[in-house]
């Protein structure tokens, strides 16, 4: 059989090893932790290593600066029911700058839909749209800021034999295409 020899340490190497972790703890606790955490460096080896900028971001309140770029719409809230006919399929839009920001929220009176909640670039002749969201729901709630000056919408698609209403409810800045 294999046999195992663990070392046994004696209580003077012991105490050797636990006060040189405590000194190891306070060391950093004074050299790196107090300057970056609470910008307290009584040594000024934090301010030498950068560890006291950390302190002082943190100590900022945060400034969020988004360009919305050139809005010429105004804000405007709309709602309108829309019926998307037994078996056919449906696009309502908006025209949007860049940057824009819109609120949705639409449901139907229970029967799903399946939609492609999308954008299309102003002037592309390719083409290229970009797909937000597809999916099969009854409803949808979110808001959107647009990654380009285009139209922005929904495709709905009846799959029912029955015309669906669709409530729409939007807040933000967009002309409607319809």
């Amino acid at each position: 059989m294999n046999e195992f020899k663990v070392p046994v340490h004696s209580t003077r190497t012991l105490t050797k090893a636990g006060m040189m972790a405590i000194i190891v703890a306070i060391v950093l606790l004074i050299t790196c932790i107090l300057p970056a955490e609470y910008n307290i460096d009584p040594t000024g080896i934090g301010k030498a290593l950068g560890l006291t900028a950390i302190a002082q971001a943190s100590e900022k309140s945060p400034s969020l600066v988004v360009d919305r770029g050139q809005q010429i719409h105004v804000l405007r809230n709309d709602s309108i029911d829309i019926v998307i006919p037994a078996g056919k399929g449906l696009e309502y839009k908006f025209y949007m700058e860049k940057y824009a920001h819109l609120e949705y929220e639409w449901k139907t009176d229970g029967e799903v839909l399946y939609f492609d909640f999308h954008g299309e670039p102003e002037g592309d002749t390719t083409g290229y749209f970009e797909s937000y969201s597809i999916t099969t729901s009854n409803n949808m709630k979110g808001s959107l800021t647009t990654p380009f000056k285009g139209v922005h919408g929904w495709y709905w698609k009846n799959r029912s034999q029955q015309p669906i209403t669709v409530s729409l409810t939007t807040k933000g800045y967009y002309l409607i295409k319809g």
